[in-house]
């Protein structure tokens, strides 16, 4: 079988992890979407991304040219998951649309082909479970942006072989990342079951009166060194995101301490989703595709 993997979603983060693919890793990616208008909004982004690289000398501009050229928009999952050593699920983080594209990929691929779901919550036994090969299934957790972002986690299903993990971190490695591999299936695996209940203190202290937006940014930035602050970050990753994650933390671990902050929903009833949607706690010049 050729080096060819799927890549199913063509948003935030799937166009950026066929990026990675086809640039670092050079493999034939096809990318899938349900409309023409995500692929060319995806294949818009990848472009953007590739010409800010060329124009800070990261990469040559031939070398943005074959990325390019290693990336398949199309609309047919037939197309993508033929003949494809691997595929990676990007679609929206809702159970049924999920179970829905895991149940055809596993119809088309070849019964060796390894799936994997970048999923910032849902159980990947869950996930595997909708097909025939859970045993093939695992997470590859890609951080946003992915073109950027050093770290992969790893998740393995109750039913994931080793070798399955094995082939994995081979996968992350040659895309130039580093991984952490994740032993059991809980919800919000490493990075989001410390980082989501932060954010959510962070919109608590806004709702409280405690402190502004700006000052929670500044004191986390300069008090606990990260590159942004919390109220910043929880814009770029989106509210409605960061709510649905506190919504699974909540249900399946049944602890008080992943309930979102009222200020957090009313918010996300809002639409005010952060940069995707022009505006969150701090207002964007434009909607972010």
């Amino acid at each position: 079988m050729s080096r060819r993997i799927a890549v199913l979603g063509a948003g935030l983060m799937g166009h950026g992890i066929a990026q990675v693919a086809a640039q670092t890793a050079g493999y034939e990616v096809y990318l899938v979407d349900v409309e023409q208008r995500f692929l060319d909004r995806g294949m818009e982004q990848i472009r953007w991304s590739l010409n800010k690289l060329v124009e800070k000398k990261t990469i040559a501009g031939e070398d943005a040219e074959k990325t390019l050229s290693r990336i398949h928009p199309t609309l047919s999952y037939e197309e993508a998951c033929s003949d494809v050593e691997l595929v990676i699920e990007a679609v929206p983080e809702d159970v049924e649309i999920k179970k829905q594209v895991w149940k055809k990929v596993d119809a088309i691929a070849p019964k060796d082909t390894v799936l994997a779901s970048n999923t910032s919550s849902i159980s990947i036994t869950q996930l595997a479970s909708y097909t025939s090969r859970p045993q093939r299934f695992c997470g590859l957790h890609f951080f946003n942006p992915p073109q950027l972002m050093k770290l992969v986690e790893i998740i393995r299903g109750r039913l994931t072989s080793d070798e399955t993990i094995e082939y994995a971190k081979q996968v992350v490695t040659e895309m130039g990342k580093e991984y952490v591999l994740v032993n059991k299936d809980v919800a919000g695996f490493i990075v989001n079951r410390i980082l989501v209940p932060a954010l959510n203190e962070a919109v608590q202290l806004v709702y409280e009166g405690v402190a502004t937006p700006e000052d929670v940014d500044k004191a986390v930035k300069l008090g606990l060194n990260w590159p942004m602050g919390a109220i910043t970050l929880l814009d770029y990753v989106g509210l409605d995101t960061t709510l649905h994650v506190l919504e699974v933390l909540m249900n399946d671990y049944q602890d008080p301490k992943y309930r979102p902050s009222p200020l957090l929903r009313e918010m996300v009833r809002a639409g005010l989703y952060g940069r995707k949607s022009g505006r969150g706690f701090y207002t964007y010049e434009k909607k972010q595709p």
